[in-house]
């Protein structure tokens, strides 16, 4: 076992190990510069990030470090509290993540509207962009997005030197790199951009800034410092950036195991391991480190399979620390900020836009961008949530109501949420109603409240004593059935035993309706509510049918076939006689050109003979029907009778003589079913597949059989062929 896992590492771990490694290497090095830090707290960052995070965290293949979602909050942290300080912040906060995985919350952080997140991100990547422009163009970037938005005119217009260029070339690198051989592609675009980019400035002597590193790397001396007083702002800073990086890393988790089949993350135990991996960097003078997913998509697509991967690409950079240090230090700053600027401006994501403009958040997606940009990134945060929540009570709490005529009858149609917030609105429409009108009130609501419930009842008395009428129509859950009565539904609960108007029959929805007219109330019902959702997919069947399954069974009208085979229009095409029976010997002309047309024309790919419980036909036959039509029609179903062997129910055989026949006949009326020419020959083919069904009306409970057995399963267990 552990040669297998040696072998597993080193064909895909440490293979995707490299490739990451090169890819978090100038990421690293450009955001530890974004943030004002030291360049080399980056890389520290990055180290402990693979090792500790890689080795406890809860995503097997997610890998952590520096993230450009921190660097805003990080530059302000820093001009505010100096660097010892800000790494004895992040210390805090990764003890503040321990304690909250500890607590088993991590999944509540799921709860915060992606609109928020991805305007956060949206935001973070303005404010780089904005910053990183100015080193592009030789300049240096401001305390604030607002003064480096206020600059830029003036910073374009000015002298480019050779930075200009650098920076340029490294964007011309990302943008082109995708587009290139995929023999060329293994190289990570950031790695190939600013590797040109050195190689570039150095062979033509450029005069640039440049990165600088201390004297010895392994003597970096970020000893973190508490303040000396302030607490208050210290001890928001820390949550700030306890709970920023631990929602970045929860949600790169999730984001990992979408890209994978792999084992799901473990959430709780994620934030423990990004909480340990930020008091090693903070101890050793790093930057905070989140779970990112730049680098754990990277680890993904280059075949990692085990958290080995995350753990080695720390290791690989701190040899590279170690042993290459010249060569960092030969890399433009420029260059640098030109990777910063693409990766600010992929933060921007346009497919982002799309989807919370789809879910109608893009208010709340462009007040914490904005808020990110403007002010700070808490701020834009809670911007965010805030709005985030009145639109939440706002769709909540939100119900229309409008008036429909049709002929001498009024239509109020009232949905959403019934509040006493509602209350004045519907009144008023209720108010306007003709006196004496005949009134429908269709109350198509999630919820109705006492005050609500008060309005109508009160309104529907005194209409109906000035002459009216007034018909309650509930399309949901029953909140105002007993409303006459002044017998509220208080909870979903008390309506045990609702079935909705789809499913139910007209005597449950027709209540002091005109008895005698059933199927022109239903057919008007229809007309009203369903034929507008049908319209579509009736409109694809208008010049012709193309139905799956030839469906016969008994005429008994407690049998639906739409409803117990969960289809629609176009699905069956159905055979409907007295006890289900396809008469022996093709004796029956107005069957055989049902199953002609089906099998030979609409090439129909089964057929379901679906006998039922307590089906009359078969108590007659069983008990001798007397003389008449019904005899004469039940002789087809003599065979049925004197079929050979038990049928069982689920292993046991029924009660009735009536139960016991009917599925004997299903069984029967299949083998008749082979005595057509076109039904035998599609069969052998293996173009159309023959099913006994068997409908228990009392249970509700679909069986199925096929001919070559004896006994009749319940749906959802194996059926024996």
């Amino acid at each position: 076992m552990v040669t297998m896992r040696l072998l597993a590492v080193l064909r895909h771990d440490l293979p995707a190990s490299l490739v990451v490694f090169l890819v978090a290497v100038p990421l690293s090095l450009g955001i530890a510069l974004a943030s004002g830090a030291p360049v080399v707290a980056g890389l520290i960052a990055a180290v402990a990030g693979g090792v500790v995070a890689g080795a406890l965290g809860g995503s097997v293949l997610q890998v952590s470090g520096p993230a450009a979602g921190l660097t805003v909050v990080m530059a302000e942290t820093i001009g505010t509290f100096g660097w010892p300080v800000t790494c004895a912040i992040t210390v805090a906060a990764g003890a503040v993540q321990i304690l909250l995985g500890a607590s088993r919350v991590a999944r509540a952080a799921l709860a915060i509207s992606p609109a928020i997140v991805h305007g956060m991100l949206a935001g973070i990547g303005v404010t780089i962009v904005l910053g990183q422009v100015h080193v592009i163009l030789g300049g240096k970037p401001q305390s604030s997005a607002l003064e480096n938005l206020a600059e830029l005119p003036g910073q374009i217009v000015g002298r480019h030197d050779a930075a200009t260029a650098i920076g340029l070339l490294v964007l011309a690198i990302l943008v082109v790199w995708p587009r290139l051989p995929q023999a060329v592609r293994r190289v990570p675009g950031p790695l190939a951009a600013i590797a040109v980019a050195t190689v570039v400035s150095v062979l033509f002597g450029l005069t640039v800034p440049r990165v600088e590193l201390p004297a010895d790397l392994l003597d970096v001396r970020f000893t973190p410092q508490l303040p000396h007083g302030g607490w208050g702002p210290f001890v928001v800073a820390v949550l700030t950036i306890a709970v920023i990086a631990s929602v970045e890393s929860l949600l790169s988790a999730v984001a990992v195991d979408r890209l994978q089949n792999g084992a799901r993350a473990n959430l709780n135990r994620e934030l423990v391991g990004q909480g340990a991996a930020n008091m090693v960097s903070g101890a050793l003078g790093g930057l905070p480190v989140t779970g990112v997913i730049v680098r754990s998509s990277t680890n993904v697509a280059a075949g990692a399979k085990s958290r080995a991967s995350a753990v080695l690409h720390g290791v690989w950079v701190l040899l590279f620390v170690v042993a290459l240090a010249g060569v960092i230090q030969d890399i433009p700053l420029a260059a640098l900020a030109g990777l910063l600027v693409h990766v600010g401006v992929k933060l921007v994501n346009p497919g982002h836009i799309r989807t919370v403009l789809a879910h109608g958040d893009l208010p709340v997606y462009l007040l914490t961008l904005g808020g990110v940009v403007v002010f700070d990134l808490l701020t834009g945060v809670l911007a965010g949530i805030a709005l985030s929540l009145a639109l939440m009570l706002r769709r909540t709490l939100w119900s229309g109501v409008h008036v429909e005529r049709d002929g001498e009858v009024w239509h109020v149609v009232v949905e959403g949420v019934l509040t006493f917030l509602s209350v004045p609105r519907l009144s008023k429409v209720l108010a306007g109603l003709p006196s004496g009108a005949d009134v429908r009130l269709d109350l198509v609501v999630d919820y109705l409240d006492h005050a609500a419930f008060e309005s109508l009842q009160t309104w529907q008395h005194a209409h109906e004593s000035a002459g009216g009428t007034v018909e309650v129509d509930e399309i949901g859950h029953p909140w105002f059935a007993n409303g006459k009565e002044g017998r509220p539904t208080r909870s979903r609960r008390a309506g045990t035993g609702f079935v909705p108007r789809w499913l139910a029959p007209w005597s449950d929805w027709q209540a002091g309706g005109v008895p005698a007219q059933p199927t022109q109330r239903g057919a008007a019902e229809f007309q009203r509510r369903t034929a507008p959702l049908l319209r579509g997919t009736l409109s694809d069947l208008a010049d012709g049918q193309r139905p799956r399954t030839l469906f016969i069974t008994c005429g008994d009208s407690r049998i639906v076939p739409n409803l117990i085979t969960t289809s629609g229009p176009g699905d069956l095409f159905t055979i409907r006689n007295i006890g289900n029976l396809v008469p022996p010997g093709q004796a029956d002309p107005s069957m055989n050109a049902a199953v002609a047309y089906a099998v030979g024309v609409l090439g129909v790919s089964e057929i379901v003979v679906c006998g039922h419980s307590s089906c009359g036909a078969m108590a007659a036959l069983a008990a001798g029907p007397p003389p008449g039509p019904l005899t004469d029609w039940l002789a087809h179903a003599e065979p049925s009778a004197r079929r050979p062997g038990p049928v069982t129910l689920d292993g046991r055989r029924p009660d009735r003589d009536g139960d016991r026949l009917a599925l004997q006949n299903v069984l029967q009326q299949l083998d008749h079913l082979r005595e057509y020419p076109l039904v035998a020959e599609a069969e052998r083919a293996g173009t159309l597949q023959l099913t006994g069904m068997y409908f228990d009306v009392g249970q509700a409970q679909v069986h199925l059989c096929t001919a070559k057995t004896g006994d009749f399963r319940p749906v959802g267990a194996p059926v024996a062929g």
